[in-house]
């Protein structure tokens, strides 16, 4: 490694491939069998974990217990180079050959920039799956350089915040820093992130939105295919949710818009559906399809082998981790497989049903949206605030006849609410749960016998 390689990967922060470390101890075998276990990859010495360069002297006794430490992980691990750049030490570890690897402290690999010891389930999904998760590392077949667009490059080092400049000499070292280049081969995850036309390479690797009429496949009323890039394809889709949802204002000390769905939900599925396809399955998509009822987000390949929609999200196993490191990257995944989590907490933060898993070819994650809200835009697609104008005038008209009510008769219960408004009885619930919330009504005296203070009115 020279200095100009040590730059770059300092530069680029932890990853899937890269630790920092800023001394050397005993316990760096932790680190050697997860990088052993995972893609191989550096642990850079005298280095902070923010790539702040304290320092690390390399001696004969250190470089000998690194070694000695290697060959002590069952099976043995050969370190391929272990070296002084400047004021850092650089060991690199070949991804190996006859995992899983462990040290006397257990198995470990690497996660989302970490190292992570595996519990003896979580081994055996993983390495049960292993002949089927090599699709991304294998060479993307008559990729080169020259097919990588620079634009794209600069794009990903933009959402991660970096500041390294690439440029078409230096960008061998950086793919490679990435997991993503070896002996001058470009690998499938490679061109999946960076490829100028991905439809030369991997035609099979599009995503498809769609929304309908109705909560069924029959009357489509708008269709949209991203075949490019997976985070040009993550960027369409966002923007494909938030013109096709339904959103709402809610004005406290300021104006906040709300989607009728958490689109932190939606995205955290969508980046697993990005993560985790099956990129090997010919003739499929990602599909991203709206109805009046539901949000369904889907990709092929379905759970790995050992991982069940029961414990799915529990146990952190991923088809594609060089891609999912490259989204952690960009600030895009979730530590440690809280995602599924996440989703689940956010839509019943928001009063919503929890998101249904399934699983068979294909993996699906559906959201529900709120009845009282999922209303078609008047004007149809192409009229893109139509859709937010009429919701919001139809969120206030159902605030303001539940206002009205309550101020004609303090005493009304929610079951008069329901039929004098005509809306349902969790229709009800929420708006109440809303208007309390935001302290436009209080509730004085217990559920029966108490009475609705609506403040502000006359």
């Amino acid at each position: 490694m020279n200095s100009e390689d040590l730059k770059l990967i300092i530069a680029e922060g932890e990853g899937l491939t890269v630790e920092f470390k800023e001394r050397y101890t005993s316990k760096i075998d932790r680190d050697i069998v997860a990088l052993a276990n995972s893609r191989g990859g550096y642990i850079l010495l005298g280095v902070t974990d923010d790539g702040k360069i304290t320092g690390e002297k390399l001696t004969n006794q250190m470089k000998a217990e690194i070694s000695s430490l290697a060959r002590n992980c069952d099976p043995h691990i050969s370190i391929a180079k272990i070296s002084q750049t400047g004021d850092v030490v650089a060991i690199e570890v070949p991804e190996g050959p006859e995992k899983p690897y462990s040290c006397s402290s257990g198995y470990f690999r690497r996660l989302d920039g970490m190292t992570q010891k595996m519990t003896q389930k979580e081994v055996r999904l993983i390495f049960r799956a292993a002949a089927d998760m090599t699709f991304e590392s294998l060479p993307c077949k008559g990729f080169s350089f020259e097919d990588v667009q620079l634009g794209k490059v600069r794009a990903f080092l933009k959402e991660a915040g970096a500041s390294l400049k690439v440029t078409g000499a230096n960008l061998p070292s950086f793919l490679s820093s990435l997991g993503i280049c070896e002996a001058n081969s470009i690998n499938n995850a490679g061109a999946l992130m960076f490829a100028a036309d991905i439809n030369r390479f991997i035609p099979h690797s599009e995503t498809i939105m769609a929304a309908f009429k109705g909560v069924e496949k029959v009357h489509i009323y708008y269709r949209k295919d991203a075949r490019t890039d997976l985070l040009s394809q993550f960027n369409a889709v966002m923007d494909f949710l938030k013109k096709q949802l339904n959103v709402r204002s809610e004005i406290y000390i300021d104006r906040r818009e709300i989607y009728e769905i958490p689109l932190d939900a939606l995205r955290e599925a969508l980046i697993n559906a990005l993560v985790h396809r099956d990129y090997s399955m010919r003739g499929t998509s990602i599909y991203v399809n709206i109805f009046d009822d539901r949000v369904d987000i889907s990709n092929p390949g379905g759970l790995l082998p050992g991982v069940t929609t029961r414990n799915f999200g529990k146990e952190s196993v991923r088809r594609n981790p060089v891609i999912a490191d490259l989204f952690h990257r960009m600030g895009k995944v979730e530590r440690m497989g809280t995602g599924i989590k996440r989703m689940k907490d956010l839509m019943r933060e928001a009063d919503l049903k929890e998101p249904e898993f399934t699983s068979d070819t294909f993996f699906h994650a559906v959201f529900y949206r709120n009845p009282e809200y999922s209303l078609k835009r008047a004007g149809g697609v192409g009229e893109e605030n139509s859709g937010e104008k009429t919701v919001e005038k139809t969120v206030e008209k159902t605030v303001e006849k539940i206002l009205s009510l309550m101020q004609q008769n303090p005493k009304i219960t929610q079951a008069q609410l329901q039929t004098e408004s005509g809306l349902t009885r969790r229709g009800i619930e929420w708006n109440l749960k809303k208007l309390k919330k935001s302290g436009r009504i209080r509730r004085i005296g217990p559920d029966k016998g108490g009475h609705w203070e609506v403040p502000g009115r006359k």
